[in-house]
């Protein structure tokens, strides 16, 4: 390595590594605030706190390294040009493509760097990271009462739409899904209000609810008595309900229930369930439009009758026989209501696929988002070295003034555009190949154009191009006058 690339690496790396982690800091803070109200009053560890900051800091890669080498790649060839370092280059007969081109096999090196830490380390860490959120909100169920969603609490399900008082222990409009051991809500409890009592040396905690109505699904054996008793209704003014939680006492900070978010996956795995989700979208729609066909009698019919056929045999039918007169009234209402039955039963089934379809869609578009993420990564470091360093020597200023803020504007920009593309592509809008590459196909041309007018040192624009032809017409017109 000659001299003047390890001067520029050298450079490089001292501004790149502290700008690194003072920005890992800044969103690190952030996720402590995003997320603080899993983690305050709970009595954790210090060992678990720092579990969930080691856990959480892979997650912020994708964001930091782009924003990174962008912010370094402006300041560093900024300084350089600000400095007359580059005037010097030149003049040695150094051209910027040779001064940049061993930052250039650094950043392709930290681009495959990058693909391998996002299929490796971010699914791990993503799993541990989830999986300890789950498990801290064990730590203080009693906390985890959210209002307008189902909590899972002890035995219960539980669902409140405000929580009141000092320590909030006062609830309204409840409603508890007991569970059981068969599948399913077989026993609601819904009441006005309520209040939740603990001790610190009880491992109970005393549910009082005022005013409400105890439903409960009675399993019958036979379809007879089902009918006849198919559940069992109570009205209660005051109803006492204890929740043991001392199966959450002693809480595995350490166990891993979750596996299969579309995060938690490498490359490998994201393809195997893309494969599958696919699988289960055909076969749905498939089996709606078999059954839909059987309905309709739509596979008995004959379908290698030719036109002219049919049209004579309606004519035939339409002469021999009016289907009116043929049936009486009570035969037409039973031939109606059948109709209706089958086309509502159809109408039901389609909507009911149609909006699991939906969810399996959505699922599916995630899971190729996040296999194209992957991907994406390492080239969008690539291209924002080849947006950054032509873009520092051109604005001729480093330091951490207009720099900082031409790469902030730059990457938040590129960001949102991304965040865009992908909610789009996450409700079908677009493919999801579009939704997580749209950002860098941007950059693309935008690194092509920097880095030809840094080259041949132009600026960003040429204004003469477009003021030139308005100061000849205006000289040639009032020349004209002043003769």
């Amino acid at each position: 390595m000659k001299i003047l690339d390890r001067y520029i690496l050298v450079t490089f790396l001292k501004t790149f590594f502290p700008l690194f982690f003072i920005i890992m800091f800044i969103l690190l803070l952030q996720t402590i605030w995003l997320f603080i109200s899993e983690l305050a009053g709970k009595d954790l560890d210090f060992s678990v706190i720092i579990k969930f900051l080691t856990f959480a800091t892979p997650r912020l890669i994708p964001m930091v390294l782009p924003l990174t080498i962008l912010l370094t790649s402006i300041m560093i060839f900024g300084s350089f040009a600000e400095n007359y370092e580059f005037a010097a280059m030149k003049s040695s007969g150094i051209s910027l493509q040779r001064a940049m081109r061993t930052l250039s096999v650094f950043i392709f090196f930290v681009g495959i760097g990058a693909f391998l830490f996002s299929n490796t380390v971010i699914p791990a860490s993503e799993k541990r990271f989830i999986n300890l959120r789950k498990n801290i909100v064990k730590v203080k169920p009693a906390m985890v009462i959210t209002p307008n969603q189902f909590n899972d609490l002890g035995d219960i399900n539980i669902k409140v739409s405000e929580k009141f008082g000092n320590n909030d222990e006062f609830l309204r409009d409840i409603i508890i899904h007991k569970k059981a051991a068969r599948p399913g809500n077989f026993t609601v409890i819904k009441a006005v209000d309520g209040q939740l009592k603990g001790s610190t040396d009880s491992d109970l905690v005393t549910l009082i609810l005022n005013d409400g109505n105890y439903y409960d699904e009675i399993q019958q054996r036979s379809p007879q008595r089902r009918k006849k008793l198919p559940f069992a209704k109570t009205h209660f003014e005051k109803y006492l309900l204890n929740i043991d939680l001392s199966s959450l006492d002693n809480v595995d900070m350490d166990a891993q229930q979750y596996k299969k978010g579309y995060n938690m996956l490498n490359v490998n795995e994201l393809r195997h369930e893309i494969d599958t989700l696919s699988i289960r979208v055909n076969d749905e729609v498939k089996s709606v439009t078999d059954d839909v066909s059987r309905k309709n009698g739509l596979n008995e019919l004959n379908k290698n009758l030719k036109i002219d056929t049919i049209i004579k045999a309606a004519k035939t039918v339409k002469d021999t026989l009016d289907l009116k007169e043929y049936f009486n009234t009570a035969q037409k209402m039973q031939i109606y209501k059948l109709a209706f039955s089958n086309t509502d039963g159809v109408i039901r089934k389609i909507n009911s696929t149609e909006t699991g379809n939906v969810a399996l869609k959505r699922a599916l578009n995630k899971y190729e988002m996040s296999l194209h993420d992957k991907y994406a990564l390492g080239i969008a470091c690539i291209l924002l070295f080849f947006v950054g360093a032509p873009l520092g020597a051109i604005i001729r200023k480093g330091g951490m003034g207009l720099p900082i803020v031409i790469g902030v504007v730059l990457f938040l920009t590129y960001h949102f555009i991304g965040i865009f593309a992908k909610n789009s592509a996450e409700e079908g809008g677009v493919p999801p190949f579009i939704g997580s590459w749209l950002s860098t196909f941007i950059i693309f041309p935008l690194s092509i154009f920097l880095t030809r007018r840094a080259t041949t040192d132009q600026g960003i624009f040429n204004f003469d191009t477009f003021t030139q032809p308005i100061k000849e017409f205006f000289i040639k017109r009032f020349g004209k006058r002043k003769k």
